[in-house]
């Protein structure tokens, strides 16, 4: 694969001179990717029945396997609830257990979410779960990356891309909890 778009989110361009190393690392994880290994989906959506689409499961296992081989570590936490909010005491034992949040790739304070879903799940990893991680500890800045339009046009209906998210964070603009986050937009190879 390779990237083909960069939008430093509220000073993400720091991370190519904090952490030169480990960008160099992810450049080298997004380039070892096969994109056409995981050209595995049929689809049966109704405007692209029969069509074989990038599967984002076997995306998300390839760059698990490039990012672990660098040693780069899942961070999961578990998640502690608060009952006192409620108002009636016959729900407490809803309380879910097991819950947790997880980063896909964390190395020296550096979180990297790798994206192919729906575009809620992008706003939430760069608005709100790398801000909890920051608060946590585990992470100072972060890394996000997700398809272009193009590769989008390629898998399922409904998986969000690098220009409408771009466009998006840039009309919201940034809260003084946000961290720095660099959005990498990636395609497949042309060959």
């Amino acid at each position: 694969m390779k990237i083909v778009g960069i939008y430093a989110f509220n000073g993400g361009e720091i991370i190519e001179k904090k952490y030169p190393s480990l960008y160099r690392e992810i450049n080298d994880v997004i380039a070892a990717i096969d994109a056409n290994s995981c050209k595995t989906k049929k689809s049966k959506e109704k405007t692209m029945r029969g069509r074989t689409l990038y599967s984002p499961p076997a995306l998300n296992e390839a760059f698990k396997k490039e990012f672990q081989k660098r040693n780069w570590e899942h961070q999961k936490v578990k998640c502690e609830y608060p009952t006192k909010y409620y108002i009636t005491r016959d729900v407490i034992h809803i309380v879910t257990k097991g819950a947790f949040r997880d980063m896909d790739f964390l190395k020296d304070r550096l979180g990297v979410e790798v994206q192919f879903g729906k575009y809620a799940f992008m706003v939430y990893n760069v608005c709100a779960k790398m801000t909890i991680f920051k608060n946590l500890g585990y992470i100072d800045a972060g890394v996000e990356i997700v398809p272009i339009k193009n590769l989008a046009n390629e898998m399922s209906t409904g998986v969000s891309y690098f220009e409408q998210f771009v466009w998006d964070l840039e009309k919201r603009g940034v809260s003084n909890i946000d961290i720095p986050v660099l959005i990498i937009g990636i395609d497949k190879d042309s060959n």
